[in-house]
C-alpha cells in the first residue's frame, strides 16, 4: 500500500521566517561582555607584591616605610615615604610602583603570628622609629558589587532555565507538560493529504470507513433522519496491512484535522499521566471538531482489566483504559470526534472497550489478495526504473501471504540489488531475488559443503519436491535449491494456494511434502539427519492443530480444545484431561505416521525420478518447475 508521509511544520504569520524566540545565551553573553568590559575599565593598583624576608631585611630597616596598614586581616599594605619612592623605582622590579597609595602589600596567614613576628621584628633591629601597624576593614567597592549582580543574576538565570525545563521549553518532555497529549495533529492546510487514492488494495475496509468519512463530510444527512453515527472504529488485522494509512486517508478525504498517538504514549511512570493525556487530547479533539482521533497500538493501554487486583494488574495502565472509556462514551458529549484504532492483538482487548458505543464496529484490513497486491505493487513501483517487459501480475502470484509492508520492503531491496550489480534499470530477476532474500535470508556464498553433506541435502530437497510433485492438494513448487540462505542449508519454494477453508486431505498432503525429505535420507541413505528439524517442527504443529483444534479426528470427535480468548495463557491446568492428553498424542502420532508412509511410499515408486533430480540439483544448485516437468511429466493439481 502507498506510504505518503505526513509532516508538519509550526511557521509564522510572515511567511516561512520563524518567529524569534529568547534564548538565555544572549543573558550570558551581555554580562560577560560586561565583566570585560569593566576589567579594562577599572584602574590597576600596580602595587608590587613582596615577601616576609624582602619586608624584614630591606624595606622596613631602611627607615623610608611611612606606614602599615594591615586590610582586612590578611593584606599587609607598605606605604613609602613620598620623597623615597624614587629609590625603589629605579630597580627593574619595582620600576611600576604607584606615586600615591601603597607601594608593596604582602599576605598575612595568622594576624596574631604577624604581629609577634613584626614586634620581634622592631625589637632585633633596633628600629624605635618604625611605624606602628594599622588595622582597617574595607569591601572592594564596585568588585563586590558586580559580584553580587553577577550571583542575582546567575541565580535567576539559573531558575528561568529550570522553568523552561519543566514547562517543556515550547515541547512535549518537560515535567510541567508530562499530562498533555503528545498526538501530533496534521493539518488540512499544512501537511500532505493522504486520501483513498494512496491506498491501493484494501476495497472492502475503504468501503467500510466511508461511512465515517461521508458522516464527516454531511453530519445534516444523518442527523435529519435521526441516525448517529458510530463513535468509533476498530481496524483490525496483521502488522503492515495499511491500518495506519487507511486511517490517514479517511481524514485527508474527509478534510478534517487527524490527531495521531501511539496507544504507548499514554503510558507513563507518573501516576495519574495517562488518564491527564486522555483528558488532554480529548479536550484538544472537541476545540478542532469535527476531526478524527487516530490511536495505534491500542492494546498497549486497552488491555482487558485483570480481576484479581494481585494478579496480573498494573493500576496505572487501568485508569487510563476507565478515561478513555469515559472520554469516548461518558457523560459529556464528543460531538464531531470521531475515534479510529488499531491493533492486531483485538482477542485481548477489554469487553468495556468494544461494546455500542464506544468502539462500535470491527473492521477487518487482511492480508491483500492476488489482485490487491498487484495493485500495490503498482503503487510502489512508480518511484522505481524498470525494466518495460516487469510483469506486476507475475510479482504478485510470486508473494502470496505478503502485506503491504512486506511488498515494500520487497520493491526496495529489488532496487537495491539492481544497483548493487550496477544495472540500470530493475530486472524480473531482481524482484525474485528480493523475494529469495526477504523469505529466506541473505545467501551465504562462503559456505562450503563436504561432498557427502551436499548430496544428503540435494537428496533431501529432492525428496521434498518429489512428493509435493505427486500429491495434486500440495502447494506447487516454484523452484528448489540447495544454496544456503540464512539458517537453512537448502529450501523448496513453493506457491501457496490461497484457500479461504482447508479440508483434511489438502491438510495430510501438505504434512506429507513436509516429510518427504526425512523419507528420502531414510530410503536412500538409511539413516535421518538433523537438517530435518524445521519440516518435523511444521508437521507437528499442523497435526496437533488437527486433532486438537479442528476436530478432525474420528476418536476424538467433533472437539476442539482451542481458546479464541486467549484466557487459556493464564490457565494453571489443560483444558481436557490427562486420558484425553494421551487420546490426543496417540492420534498426532498416528497421522504422522500414515503421511511418512504416504511420502515414501511416492519415493518409492518414482525412486529413478528421485535420483535424476537429486543429481541434478547437486550438479546446478537451482532446479525450476521446468526441470521437474522434464523428469516426471506434467504435475496433475487439484480443484
Amino acid at each position: 500500500m502507498g506510504n505518503n508521509n505526513m509532516t508538519g511544520g509550526n511557521k509564522s504569520p510572515l511567511g516561512n521566517a520563524p518567529s524569534p524566540r529568547f534564548n538565555m545565551m544572549w543573558v550570558w553573553g551581555i554580562i560577560a561582555a560586561g565583566l570585560v568590559i569593566w576589567s579594562f575599565m577599572s584602574p590597576s593598583t600596580a602595587q608590587s607584591e613582596i615577601t616576609w624576608r624582602d619586608f624584614s631585611e630591606k624595606i622596613l630597616p631602611s627607615g623610608n616605610v611611612e606606614k602599615i596598614v594591615v586590610v582586612n586581616q590578611r593584606v599587609v599594605e607598605i606605604y613609602v615615604k613620598h620623597d623615597k619612592i624614587a629609590i625603589y623605582q629605579k630597580e627593574d622590579k619595582y620600576k611600576n610602583i604607584p606615586e600615591s597609595g601603597a607601594q608593596f602589600y604582602f599576605t598575612v596567614g595568622a594576624l596574631e603570628k604577624f604581629q609577634n613576628d613584626y614586634d620581634r621584628l622592631v625589637e632585633e633591629k633596633g628600629l624605635i622609629n618604625a611605624p606602628d601597624l594599622t588595622f582597617v576593614e574595607k569591601d572592594n567597592g564596585w568588585s563586590d558589587i558586580i559580584f553580587n549582580v553577577l550571583i542575582i543574576a546567575a541565580m535567576i538565570g539559573f531558575w528561568i532555565f529550570i522553568m523552561r525545563r519543566m514547562s517543556g521549553g515550547g515541547g512535549p518532555g518537560g515535567v510541567m507538560n508530562v499530562g498533555k497529549s503528545k498526538a501530533r495533529i496534521f493539518d488540512k492546510e499544512n501537511d500532505t493529504k493522504v486520501t483513498f487514492k494512496d491506498v491501493a488494495g484494501l476495497g472492502e475496509a475503504k468501503v467500510e470507513v466511508m461511512e465515517v468519512v461521508d458522516f464527516l463530510k454531511n453530519p445534516q444527512k444523518y442527523s435529519e433522519l435521526g441516525g448517529k453515527i458510530p463513535k468509533g472504529a476498530l481496524l483490525v488485522g496483521p502488522p503492515g496491512t495499511g491500518k495506519t494509512l487507511l486511517a490517514k486517508a479517511v481524514a485527508g478525504e474527509a478534510n478534517v484535522p487527524f490527531f495521531s498517538m501511539s496507544g504507548s504514549d499514554f503510558v507513563e511512570m507518573f501516576v495519574g499521566v495517562g488518564a491527564s493525556r486522555v483528558r488532554d487530547l480529548f479536550k484538544q479533539a472537541k476545540d478542532k471538531a469535527p476531526c478524527i482521533v487516530f490511536i495505534d497500538e491500542i492494546d498497549a493501554i486497552g488491555r482487558a482489566r485483570s480481576k484479581n487486583n494481585g494478579w496480573s494488574s498494573n493500576d496505572e495502565r487501568e485508569n487510563t483504559l476507565n478515561q478513555l472509556l469515559t472520554e469516548m462514551d461518558g457523560f459529556g458529549t464528543n460531538a464531531g470526534v470521531i475515534i479510529l484504532a488499531a491493533t492486531n492483538r483485538a482477542d485481548i482487548l477489554d469487553k468495556a472497550l468494544l461494546r455500542a458505543g464506544r468502539f462500535d464496529r470491527q473492521i477487518q484490513v487482511d492480508l491483500p489478495e492476488i489482485k490487491e497486491r498487484e495493485a500495490i505493487f503498482g503503487v510502489h513501483l512508480q518511484k522505481l526504473k524498470l525494466d518495460p517487459a516487469l510483469d506486476t501480475a507475475f510479482l504478485a502470484k510470486q508473494t502470496p501471504g505478503f502485506s503491504g509492508a512486506d511488498i515494500a520492503n520487497v520493491c526496495n531491496e529489488a532496487a537495491l540489488i539492481a544497483a548493487r550489480n550496477n544495472k540500470a534499470q530493475v530486472e524480473k530477476q531482481d524482484f525474485l531475488d528480493a523475494i529469495d532474500r526477504i523469505i529466506g535470508g541473505l545467501e551465504r556464498k562462503n559456505k562450503v559443503y563436504k561432498e557427502a553433506e551436499k548430496r544428503a541435502i540435494a537428496y533431501h530437497e529432492a525428496g521434498h519436491a518429489t512428493v509435493s510433485w505427486f500429491l495434486k492438494y500440495a502447494h506447487p513448487l516454484i523452484k528448489v535449491t540447495i544454496i544456503p540462505r540464512g539458517k537453512a542449508l537448502g529450501a523448496a519454494w513453493y506457491l501457496p494456494d490461497e484457500r479461504q477453508i482447508t479440508t483434511r486431505e489438502q491438510l495430510t498432503h501438505e504434512m506429507a511434502s513436509l516429510l518427504g525429505g526425512r523419507a528420502a535420507e531414510d530410503l536412500v541413505f538409511g539413516q535421518m539427519f538433523s537438517g530435518a528439524l524445521n519440516d518435523l517442527e511444521r508437521t507437528s504443529k499442523m497435526a496437533y492443530a488437527m486433532i486438537a483444534y479442528y476436530g478432525m479426528s474420528e476418536k476424538l470427535g467433533n472437539v476442539s480444545y482451542f481458546d479464541s480468548s486467549g484466557q487459556a495463557e493464564m490457565a494453571f491446568s489443560k483444558p481436557y484431561s490427562e486420558n484425553t492428553a494421551i487420546e490426543i498424542d496417540r492420534e498426532v502420532k498416528a497421522l504422522i505416521d500414515d503421511c511418512y508412509a504416504i511420502a515414501k511410499n511416492i519415493l518409492k515408486e518414482h525412486r529413478q525420478g528421485l535420483d535424476n533430480l537429486a543429481n541434478m540439483l547437486f550438479e546446478r544448485e537451482v532446479i525450476f518447475t521446468e526441470d521437474l516437468e522434464e523428469i516426471f511429466g506434467k504435475r496433475e493439481t487439484g480443484e
